[in-house]
């Protein structure tokens, strides 16, 4: 039996890091994968990484690391203290390989029993570093697994009453942050399917999933943030307002709603209301502003309520943006 080991903070995981495992992969007969905690380094849980390596990798073994040594280094003292830490977690698994683009790779090997495979120590088949990543994603995003880049995105919602000015600021402050925003779709989707101003149950679903198709797909463009006109809260709100019920696959796509998005935002309805043909009129907005903000509350999603013209409320947002770090989340405040 050939089982290898790699070992990284993987923070955030990247291409460097999957030739790495992929190399084990092609030569061993089982593959261990150890992942660092490191919340000196990232936010990110160690779960979230954790989960990226066994959705790309089903077939390695993961052993997710805390409470290790954080100081780095080639004293022999620091590389005792991280080689006894590694020999305990493993408890007794037997490593014939250890894999590594570092230097530390000879002394881990040493220490394991094991033969010593550096990969790619020159960068010279991804000349790329997570550091790198984490100061600039955006740039170095071709470096990047879709799944990994996609949970490096704050994704931000806008909601509110139709007529409450979502996509005037969604469309003015992704300019601001040279990034994507996405559309709403169900405006789209209305424009060409509506009869008699009204849709079906079934077509409210498609909307929501048509959004979110969307949505995964602007996530790989998107620069740190994407910003959101509305999502399927409000979907779901239209379906029960409209139909007196929600479809249980739109009301399942809702719920998914509270923890997809990182942020969100309710535009007041302190603008002078646009009675343009596909609204139904400046009291179904107070309803709706109503039901959007009573269905946050049972959720218990927090949100800021932002009021004023384009100039305060771009302010406000730029505010929360400023203090906000994604995976540090926020306690229920409403504004």
């Amino acid at each position: 039996m050939k089982r290898g080991l790699t070992l990284g903070k993987y923070a955030p995981l990247h291409l460097g890091h999957q030739f790495v495992i992929d190399q084990a992969l092609a030569e061993m007969d089982e593959v261990v994968v150890l992942i660092y905690d490191a919340p000196d380094v990232t936010d990110i849980p160690l779960p979230v990484r954790a989960a990226w390596l066994r959705t790309l990798y089903p077939t390695i073994k993961v052993i997710e690391a805390r409470g290790g040594p954080t100081k780095v280094g080639y004293s022999p003292a620091i590389k005792k203290a991280h080689e006894t830490y590694v020999i305990n977690l493993l408890g007794g698994c037997n490593i014939t390989h250890f894999y590594s683009s570092e230097p530390y790779g000879e002394h881990m090997s040493r220490a394991l029993g094991a033969i010593n495979r550096p990969v790619d120590l020159k960068r010279e088949k991804f000349s790329i570093s997570a550091t790198r990543i984490r100061e600039d994603a955006f740039s170095h995003r071709d470096f990047v697994a879709p799944l990994v880049y996609r949970d490096l995105i704050t994704k931000v919602a806008f909601l509110g009453a139709p007529s409450a000015g979502k996509t005037t600021l969604a469309r003015h402050i992704s300019r601001l942050f040279q990034t994507a925003w996405m559309p709403e779709y169900g405006r789209e989707y209305w424009e060409k399917h509506q009869i008699d101003r009204r849709l079906t149950p079934e077509q409210l679903v498609e909307i929501a999933e048509g959004h979110l198709e969307r949505e995964d797909a602007l996530l790989l463009q998107s620069n740190r943030y994407l910003f959101c006109d509305t999502n399927a809260l409000t979907t779901a709100i239209f379906a029960e307002y409209y139909h007196r019920c929600v479809n249980p696959r739109l009301r399942e796509i809702a719920d998914q709603a509270a923890e997809r998005y990182d942020l969100t935002f309710v535009c007041d309805i302190d603008i002078p209301y646009e009675d343009t043909w596909d609204r139904s009129g400046e009291v179904n907005r107070a309803v709706f502003q109503q039901q959007i903000i009573e269905d946050l509350l049972e959720r218990n999603i927090p949100y800021f309520l932002i009021s004023g013209n384009l100039q305060e409320r771009t302010m406000a947002v730029r505010r929360v943006l400023e203090n906000f770090r994604k995976y540090k989340k926020l306690a229920p405040l409403r504004r």
